[in-house]
């Protein structure tokens, strides 16, 4: 299953580990999206970060 991943909110005065998160992620503008093969590293991933994140599920054709 593959997920669109969306940020949504800034990273200023956020903490260092989620700000790192983010960069890991490959989001550093808001409103940037990346698409994942979605498993247990990323899921944590997103997981930590959902405060500043939208995740929809992209059908795969």
């Amino acid at each position: 299953m593959k997920v669109k991943v969306k940020q949504i909110k800034s990273t200023i005065k956020i903490p260092e580990n989620q700000r790192r998160v983010m960069e890991s992620l490959g989001l550093r503008k808001i409103n940037q999206e990346k698409i994942f093969q979605l498993n247990a590293p990323i899921l944590g991933m997103i997981k930590k970060v959902s405060h500043l994140v939208l995740v929809e599920e992209v059908k795969e054709s």
